[in-house]
């Protein structure tokens, strides 16, 4: 495999996003938003597919195998992945979105356990900051803001002591990364600063993850590159992958040592990216963290 990109699912999803490795099952989990899908693929049982009512956006494991937590088009639900039929959602916390035409987008855990995600305009072309991102902790019904003021927020993520988040706005009039101090206890961020700034940088920020070194690996969305910055926000490499669109990557793989990248298959004449939409793998000699699980 190596630094070169290797297709594991020719998903063809619409937007595939979400990327979350059960270690416990040797499996990669993703979602596809507009396909309504949420997808499970490892190597010993091949891949599959469970339906979903609303679009999924982001997904979170629990303790519970088959029991996972979604941000969708109205809220936080809960997802309870059968044998054969679709998933059954439960809503768990609704939010009261900006606008009517809104849904989540980006999200994932902080280190101990509470879902973060990030809500966006379905129309991105609008370039309406309305997105915002809220905080669940198992027990609210209703989801304050907590952020707010994004196009489309994305590129979440802690660093490995938890202290440390990231997020960005993928917008082309922003293309930002901030980092945030992070009291672990509260689940607070505050000390907002820009980390970096990708408007000078092919590709604009999309989903992202962590390693061992603290380092935040990055989708180049538009450019067919996952980007790695330090922890002081020097770009340190960049990994191509064979499609224009990757949307969000996560470490993944018996040693933690593989990097799963989903992709976007956009309308149009995919004649120069034939596998845009597929799930990707690289091993770029690092290893990353386990992803926590939803503690509510």
């Amino acid at each position: 495999m190596g630094s070169t990109a290797e297709l594991i699912v020719d998903a063809r999803n619409g937007t595939g996003e979400s990327p979350v490795w059960r270690a416990d099952e040797q499996a990669l989990y993703w979602v596809d938003i507009p396909g309504r899908a949420l997808h499970r693929w490892s190597p010993a049982d091949g891949h599959r597919t469970w339906r979903t009512d609303q679009m999924p956006a982001c997904v979170a494991a629990t303790a519970t195998p088959g029991r996972w937590i979604a941000g969708m088009e109205t809220g936080v639900f809960e997802l309870m992945l059968g044998e054969h039929a679709p998933a059954i959602a439960r809503p768990l916390a609704r939010v009261n979105h900006a606008r009517p035409d809104m849904r989540f987008n980006d999200g994932r855990c902080d280190r101990q356990g509470r879902f973060w995600a990030g809500t966006m305009c379905l129309d991105m072309a609008a370039a309406v900051p309305a997105g915002a991102c809220y905080r669940f902790d198992g027990d609210d019904t209703a989801l304050p803001s907590r952020l707010a003021g994004f196009i489309v927020p994305n590129g979440l993520a802690f660093s490995p002591d938890g202290r440390t988040m990231y997020l960005s706005d993928s917008h082309p009039q922003v293309q930002s990364v901030w980092a945030f101090d992070y009291d672990t206890a509260s689940g607070t961020p505050s000390g907002r600063r820009l980390f970096v700034d990708m408007r000078d940088l092919p590709g604009r920020p999309d989903g992202a993850a962590i390693d061992v070194d603290g380092c935040y690996w990055i989708c180049g969305n538009d450019a067919g590159l996952v980007h790695r910055f330090t922890p002081d926000g020097r770009l340190d490499r960049s990994l191509a992958v064979p499609v224009k669109k990757p949307a969000m990557c996560a470490f993944g793989g018996a040693g933690l040592d593989t990097l799963f990248v989903t992709s976007i298959r956009p309308d149009g004449d995919l004649s120069d990216q034939p596998l845009a939409g597929g799930v990707f793998a690289l091993r770029p000699g690092v290893q990353g963290l386990p992803e926590p699980v939803f503690n509510g």
